[in-house]
């Protein structure tokens, strides 16, 4: 392997090489990559960069799937005590999101925005505001709940807020409010000087600061990126990103890559500590059950030129328009994305529901078991005792009542 820190270096990867160090810090393929317990959840959310947050229910809520799929004894109750021990904060990353507590000062940028007048989604009412962030001095924590007030109009979109909900949540977004705990799923906000803990560092980040920062995490994250996927929802600072990714380069610290067999129509980038993790051994046997909202999948145009899987989640489409499910959920087996599986939990019968099963193919018998054990641990954490099989395909053919009865009993042989 070249010297990685000679200024001005690019290396070539075949595609199997460019989706191994995709993969190599996400901490999927190693049972326990990140220990065990609450610290394994702080090292996985400190590594993944933020856990993005969704209300979705279907099945287990999608920060929490994320770090179930990474932290072996992971619970319910670890985010919690994640977010009460300030260990991490509640912001928007490219939505909203858990964050390591150290990027605190990297999330001024977006509140400086908001508080110098940048819209959020509806617009501010600074009386409302006003009296809000008072009751919170006075009062203390309070949730939305607390504060009764009348609904927005229906068909205002789909956050139909009450305004006091509004005007939590421009607080929130402007720093002036954080979140110190959830009860039930809701937020209780209170003032950011009695939630931050005093030595976390609060001084504005520079431009060139924030794309360094952008830069490093994403990188750590997902092994190889442009600048476009690094600067990903983050208004204005694609072109930042990319000067500094050229300045880095100059010097040694960054390293182009050429990927002549896949369709990337800007430079590509990693830093020379994950190109040196090429020659380590991944996994080509562990099956995951991925959320829609994961790390490893989040960006949907760099998923099809990376690994040549077409993803969409389906619950904001129309009905009529959905060609695997409301929300179907990406299944990766080693290096590729094999299949993906829409699913749904009874939790009055206790049965996760497969509504639908889409593979690729199920000729390897050590795919087919390990998918299925990965369905029961899947089973498992959605606290299901029984799993229920609708329609499965493979290779595009709707399998008929041999064959998926013949195929459910490879995956859950009793």
């Amino acid at each position: 392997m070249p010297d990685l820190s000679a200024p001005g270096l690019s290396m070539e990867l075949s595609p199997f090489e460019a989706r191994k160090l995709a993969l190599q810090g996400q901490g999927l393929h190693r049972k326990d990559a990140f220990g065990r317990g609450v610290a394994a959840a702080e090292r996985a959310v400190q590594q993944l960069g933020y856990v993005q947050i969704d209300t979705i229910s279907v099945v287990a809520r999608a920060h929490l799937h994320t770090l179930w799929n990474r932290v072996s004894n992971f619970s319910e109750t670890t985010l919690d005590q994640l977010l009460q021990r300030r260990k991490v904060f509640e912001y928007w990353s490219h939505a909203a999101a858990y964050l390591p507590i150290a990027d605190y000062r990297f999330s001024l940028p977006r509140k400086r925005q908001f508080a110098s007048g940048q819209r959020h989604w509806h617009p501010k009412n600074d009386k409302l505001t006003a009296e809000v962030l008072q009751r919170i001095q006075s009062e203390g924590p309070l949730r939305s709940s607390d504060l009764a007030n009348q609904a927005m109009p229906k068909g205002t979109g789909w956050w139909d807020w009450k305004p006091t909900k509004v005007a939590l949540e421009q607080l929130f977004m402007e720093g002036e409010l954080m979140v110190s705990q959830r009860v039930g799923f809701q937020k209780v906000y209170d003032l950011t000087e009695r939630v931050l803990p005093s030595n976390v560092a609060t001084d504005m980040p520079t431009e060139a600061d924030y794309a360094h920062h952008l830069i490093n995490r994403f990188l750590t994250t997902n092994g190889l990126g442009t600048a476009g996927e690094i600067a990903y929802l983050r208004r204005g600072m694609r072109a930042p990103v990319q000067a500094v990714c050229r300045d880095l380069c100059e010097v040694g610290d960054l390293v182009e890559l050429k990927l002549p067999k896949l369709s990337f129509k800007e430079p590509v980038y990693a830093l020379p500590k994950s190109l040196s993790q090429l020659s380590k051994p991944l996994s080509r046997r562990c099956v995951r059950i991925l959320s829609p909202f994961d790390n490893c999948v989040i960006q949907r145009s760099r998923l099809r030129q990376l690994f040549d899987f077409d993803y969409q989640i389906e619950c904001y489409v129309p009905a009529a328009k959905r060609r695997y499910g409301y929300f179907v959920l990406p299944i990766l087996y080693g290096h590729h994305f094999t299949g993906r599986v829409d699913c749904k939990v009874d939790r009055q019968s206790g049965c996760l529901q497969v509504l639908s099963l889409y593979l690729n193919d199920v000729q390897h018998a050590d795919f087919v078991a390990a998918l299925g054990a990965e369905l029961q641990r899947f089973a498992d954490f959605n606290g299901a005792q029984d799993i229920d099989f609708g329609m499965i395909e493979v290779g595009g053919q709707v399998l008929d009542s041999v064959a998926h009865k013949q195929l459910i009993t490879c995956l859950l042989p009793k």
